[in-house]
């Protein structure tokens, strides 16, 4: 039977955990469990970044899949149990932290403690120097003061420590480790990123509506987006001789929320663009051709039509590969959808049409479509999704130059004749960039914490604790110096640093005093 004095109370339990916490073995324990979740957020699918790959995970895995879902591992870094670890390791690493740093702030503000023998140091010496014991004290003070020890005297005795600022770095790299957490925490949970396309010569501004859904927002982001403008007034590619790109740059305008200019700037992989917060980076491109499609003189659709390119097929280069869009037209009876491939070099178009071979495209010759035109209904109106399960492809046909195509017959318009009926021409081809949009306030965080970090570690790469004692004792007409010593890290480095300090406090007091006993020396023989 318990006796009421041993019965857990919730003061107890409280302190229990208390002390738990403040262990540093939980604190590694609850890194390790971060760390786990982290690397299962990282290899499970999420639902914050790829709905679609969850969804087909389930139908893949459904034992797993459900398993996953109940567990919380589609929203790793949102459920529950994620955060309660962060909080537990904040908390751990905060308990264990405030009592070693309540413990250094004592030790700066406490002046070196005298210690009762220090003979029985491992490191001791003694010197009879020729200066007076207050001559003799005064100089060790201040040789201990140069070498940077902090010094207390008590009657002709010097206690002296210095290394401090190992314990003080290593609490600015435990600390600074905590305010790299929240950095990262608050950077991830209230910014976001996304993938602008703009156009030649159009204006993108950042606004939620202008993404596309191509967006990945922090869990507590308050759609408090910052509308500066991004205007593309050049895009320049260079290209290999074998067809692969050498350099891509987008030479943009930057905006203020109003439309006021701010400055030009060019954005090229590896160099991004910096402003209110923003970070802009080049990440791809691509042709945009402009189309004009009509019925009879009514216009059905103009302006460009951003395409896109299928990953080539084993054996097959990328550069062979033609751009890929659709053009839907939802205004007429059957509806139409236009499909559309795009070879941007036309020589390149019918080499490979006759030699069967892939060849670079360079844009060095007029560019040339290639499109195929389907009628009926079409069950998804975005033009990145094309079924046409439900249409019938009615007319096929090549357009590029001035010249414009019939889309009923596929055949081109003879030059001087106005277009009856359906008609597609392809005035120019412009080209676009892709252009990834991140906004974290972390960032200042994070680079104060890494400052602190790299300041953290110096001292305690370069810097170690010792001690020393020094008793200044009468002799004669000089004194006698007694040194002890003892180092607490980098012990038998402290060897030569000891023998060093001596010589210099033996110096620094007059040296050693010089006298030559005098001796009786006897005759050979006299006995």
């Amino acid at each position: 039977m318990s006796s009421p004095s041993s019965r857990p109370t919730l003061t107890r339990s409280v302190a229990l955990v208390w002390r738990t916490l403040r262990s540093m073995r939980t604190a590694l324990v609850l890194l390790l469990l971060l760390a786990l979740a982290s690397v299962a957020g990282s290899l499970i699918p999420q639902l914050p970044a790829n709905p679609g790959r969850v969804a087909q995970y389930m139908v893949q895995h459904p034992f797993w899949g459900e398993f996953y879902r109940r567990a919380g591992l589609f929203d790793v870094f949102g459920s529950w149990w994620f955060v309660l670890i962060t909080v537990l390791l904040f908390t751990s690493l905060v308990a264990c932290l405030l009592p070693r740093t309540r413990a250094a702030w004592r030790a700066l503000r406490t002046k070196p403690i005298q210690a009762r023998e220090i003979d029985g140091f491992r490191h001791y010496e003694e010197r009879a120097v020729v200066a007076t014991p207050e001559a003799a004290a005064a100089a060790a003070r201040r040789t201990l003061r140069r070498r940077r020890f902090r010094v207390a005297s008590d009657e002709g005795s010097l206690a002296a420590e210095k290394g401090a600022s190992r314990e003080v770095g290593s609490l600015m790299f435990h600390w600074a480790f905590i305010l790299l957490l929240i950095g990262v925490l608050f950077g991830k949970g209230t910014g976001y990123t996304g993938y602008a396309v703009i156009v030649d010569g159009s204006t993108w501004v950042d606004a939620q509506a202008n993404y596309d859904g191509q967006i990945t927002a922090g869990r507590f982001f308050s759609n408090d987006f910052t509308g500066i403008g991004i205007h593309l007034y050049d895009f320049v590619a260079t290209y290999r001789a074998s067809g692969v790109p050498k350099d891509f740059v987008s030479h943009v305008e930057l905006l203020d929320p109003q439309g006021q200019p701010l400055r030009r700037q060019d954005i090229r992989v590896n160099h991004p663009a910096q402003i209110d917060g923003l970070s802009i980076y080049q990440v791809n491109y691509g042709w945009a051709p402009d189309l004009v499609i009509r019925d009879g003189a009514k216009v059905l659709f103009a302006g460009p039509v951003v395409l896109t390119r299928e990953p080539a097929p084993n054996g097959v280069p990328a550069f062979a590969m033609p751009w890929e869009g659709v053009v839907k037209i939802t205004s007429i009876h059957p509806q139409m959808a236009v499909q559309i491939e795009l070879y941007p070099d036309s020589r390149a178009y019918y080499l490979q049409l006759t030699t069967r071979q892939p060849v670079p495209m360079l844009t060095e010759y007029a560019p040339v479509i290639r499109f195929t035109v389907w009628r009926g209904p079409i069950l998804d109106p975005s033009p990145a999704v094309f079924d046409p399960t439900l249409m019938k492809r009615t007319a096929n046909g090549i357009v590029g130059g001035e010249r414009t195509t019939s889309l009923e017959t596929g055949h081109p318009v003879p030059k001087g004749q106005s277009a009856t009926g359906l008609a597609m021409s392809f005035p120019r081809l412009r080209s676009y960039t892709v252009l990834q949009v991140s906004r974290d306030r972390g960032v200042p965080i994070v680079l104060a914490a890494a400052i602190l970090i790299l300041l953290g570690l110096l001292p305690a790469l370069y810097t170690s604790r010792r001690k020393v004692w020094v008793r200044v004792e009468p002799r004669g007409e000089g004194a006698m110096l007694k040194i002890g010593g003892f180092a607490l890290q980098r012990k038998p480095q402290f060897e030569e640093e000891f023998a060093k300090l001596v010589a210099a406090l033996e110096r620094a007091a007059g040296g050693a005093p010089s006298h030559t006993p005098a001796t009786r020396q006897e005759p050979v023989g006299s006995r």
